[in-house]
């Protein structure tokens, strides 16, 4: 086209900085949580490593954390939905009398406490597997 006859162009509109809107606090609820597991477990030299001062008087467990409420946490490990195998294989049931009177709480409590707690149950005898 020749340059007489050209349209000339629109301007374009200059975005506007958008508002900052102010951060939310955010809602606190990340839980841990604990899995019986049941004893065939050990059957796995690698659970059996991990856990060469256990008492056989106390239960194997598994130690996790989530955004989800720990019983529907532990039905999709049941159901193969992100799941730990053991858990899969071996999961009995929740133990709310270890975790429940630390729920809920902020993603990174809830990182750090499901370390800690897998570390003082194994402390105190527990065959413990945390992810």
């Amino acid at each position: 086209m020749p340059a007489a006859t050209r349209k000339p162009r629109a301007k374009r509109a200059v975005a506007k900085p958008a508002k900052a809107r102010p951060k939310r606090a955010r809602r606190a609820h990340h839980s841990v949580y604990v899995i019986e597991l049941d004893g065939r477990v050990l059957n796995h030299a690698k659970f059996r490593a991990a856990n060469p001062r256990r008492d056989i008087t106390k239960p194997c467990v598994y130690v996790g954390c989530t955004g989800w409420p720990p019983e529907q946490r532990f039905a999709r490990h049941k159901a193969g939905i992100q799941a730990n195998s053991y858990v899969q294989r071996y999961g009995i049931r929740l133990l709310p009398r270890l975790y429940a009177y630390a729920n809920p709480m902020p993603y990174e409590a809830a990182r750090d406490m499901e370390v800690e707690l897998a570390i003082a149950l194994q402390a105190e005898g527990y065959a413990v597997w945390q992810a």
